[in-house]
């Protein structure tokens, strides 16, 4: 038997599950916790964000928190593991594109204007940040977006955080991204599979098993929105500062941790036909469905008939 709780956090639909029914207020409560942190450092849709600050001090060296500092950092070491398929310098775009507010009131909005900006696929690379200081600078014209890892990151902190505290098995779900720690339930916790992270628990579609590290799912569904140039979405190509031009709709990826599933999934995406491929390189069990519903799996990810664990 478990217990659960969830609340609205982080734009996101917040879930945490334990092993022991009677941790379940406290395991909550410190995801709360959690969370507010990571919102007060990493928004970027809150006036009184630390990364608000930051953006607005482009050009100059700014001393962080150490929150933000590892959150920063988490998003460089991704840029540099995917070669800059996910950067953290994508702010500017995405707010010209219309994603300047959480994606419930882009959505309100309506239509909106899109003047695309030039691309700087590389601008993440003039980004410094002292890990022994806490000092950062972005580069002028330039503004952090981490909306790429902050969340998977918020998941691995949690997680880790509520396991050790309580001594319990312990799921934290944001969304698509998904971190386990702790000792897991007997089996495994059984995790459903779906394009819509909003869309109810009985929803069909395929189940796995995640016994350790983190499971990440990133779609071009969910996050999208009317423009002048037509529907966006969130996820964009670096290489040309617009919304990616993909085959896949949806990639699920089960990685050690939730921030490596996050930012492999994001590089699927962006990857296009090339994903497949480069998901097998690196070992990683996937899950992706093309935009016309044919399903591709790579890595050893289970059959859709199967619940192993991934």
């Amino acid at each position: 038997m478990t217990g659960s709780a969830s609340f609205e956090a982080l734009g996101t639909t917040a879930t945490v599950v334990v092993s022991n029914p009677g941790d379940v207020d406290r395991a909550a409560r410190l995801l709360e916790l959690e969370l507010d942190a990571v919102d007060r450092a990493c928004s970027r849709f809150r006036g009184d964000s630390e990364l608000v600050h930051v953006n607005a001090s482009a050009g100059r060296p700014v001393e962080v928190s150490p929150l933000l500092a590892t959150a920063v950092s988490v998003a460089l070491d991704a840029a540099r593991q995917t070669d800059g398929l996910v950067s953290p310098t994508l702010g500017v775009p995405l707010r010209v594109a219309g994603y300047d507010r959480t994606i419930r009131l882009v959505r309100a909005r309506g239509g909106f204007r899109f003047d695309p900006v030039p691309p700087t696929p590389d601008a993440w690379r003039r980004v410094l940040l002292d890990e022994n200081t806490n000092e950062l600078t972005v580069p002028p014209g330039v503004e952090l977006d981490l909306g790429a890892t902050a969340k998977a990151l918020a998941a691995d902190r949690a997680s880790t955080r509520i396991a050790g505290e309580l001594s319990s098995g312990v799921l934290v779900s944001l969304g698509g991204d998904i971190a386990v720690a702790g000792e897991p339930p007997r089996g495994g916790w059984p995790v459903r599979i779906s394009d819509d992270h909003t869309a109810p628990l009985e929803t069909p579609g395929p189940v796995v098993v995640v016994a350790s590290g983190g499971l990440a799912t990133s779609s071009t569904t969910t996050r999208r929105w009317s423009t002048s140039r037509g529907e966006a979405h969130h996820v964009l190509d670096p290489a040309t500062a617009l919304p990616a031009e993909t085959v896949w709709r949806t990639v699920s990826v089960a990685a050690p941790s939730c921030v490596r599933a996050n930012v492999a999934a994001t590089a699927a995406l962006v990857l296009s036909d090339e994903a497949p491929r480069w998901l097998e390189e690196r070992s990683l069990p996937a899950r992706l469905v093309g935009v016309d519903g044919d399903v591709v799996r790579v890595g050893g990810w289970p059959a859709e008939r199967e619940a192993a664990a991934c």
